[in-house]
């Protein structure tokens, strides 16, 4: 009888069955999209945004000044302005504005929720750069950029392209459902030609909703391990 070196012997005489192997071995458990957290992390993001336009509000009621925390926003070509791709998407002009964004992203962001937190904290991070980056390099001088609608633009892009990656019908469907929602609006959110809206901003979300998408892939089953009999040569 030929003993594999690798599975020991056992008082018997015959080759121990290593783990993974024989009728007692359990396939591994794949763990499902943690939705939970993804969940909480929306809500707290959101709820974030609505703590800082209240604070604004305050400061300018306290002291007549309009040019508040609204000033610290993404400043095109300014290094000082550089600073301001981290709280671009935390400053709104108004509650209006503060609402519109919300609602957007409470849909959007549940969409992606369900498919699990890292998904969720991938696509808002890489637009929320790319966003900020983008207004920096074309929004212009003399402009200050605010607003969280150009990760409001990453989710949108980013559930509409996401099946294409996936090759998931659902996302496939999910997917055409809101480019048939949110289709004319979002391409009139990047038309440069209009005043008050930070279409740079939009581009750079909408850039980096397909950037994360990319980043996906259709989930594989994995490997089952091989199973070795005793005395048998692998």
């Amino acid at each position: 009888m030929y003993q594999d070196p690798r599975l020991p012997m056992t008082p018997g005489g015959g080759a121990a069955q290593g783990p993974g192997f024989g009728a007692g071995a359990q396939a591994p458990v794949k763990q499902g999209p943690r939705r939970g957290p993804a969940f909480i992390l929306l809500f707290c993001f959101v709820g974030l945004m609505w703590v800082i336009e209240a604070a604004d509000q305050v400061i300018v009621w306290a002291t007549s000044d309009s040019n508040t925390l609204d000033a610290h926003g993404v400043e095109p070509l300014s290094t000082d302005g550089l600073l301001g791709i981290v709280f671009q998407p935390l400053l709104h002009g108004d509650w209006a504005h503060l609402i519109g964004n919300s609602i957007a992203l409470l849909i959007l962001g549940s969409i992606i929720a369900l498919s699990g937190v890292k998904p969720l904290i991938s696509v808002t991070v890489i637009s929320w750069i790319t966003s900020g980056v983008v207004s920096w390099l074309l929004g212009g001088s003399g402009t200050v950029h605010i607003g969280a609608s150009g990760i409001v633009f990453g989710y949108i892009f980013y559930v509409i392209v996401r099946g294409f990656f996936t090759r998931k019908i659902l996302h496939l469907v999910v997917g055409l459902l809101i480019g048939i929602y949110y289709g004319l609006e979002a391409l009139y959110g990047l038309s440069p030609m209009q005043s008050g809206i930070s279409w740079q901003g939009h581009l750079g979300g909408a850039i980096g909703g397909v950037v994360a998408a990319a980043g996906t892939k259709r989930n594989r089953k994995p490997k089952q391990p091989k199973q070795v009999s005793a005395g048998q040569r692998v």
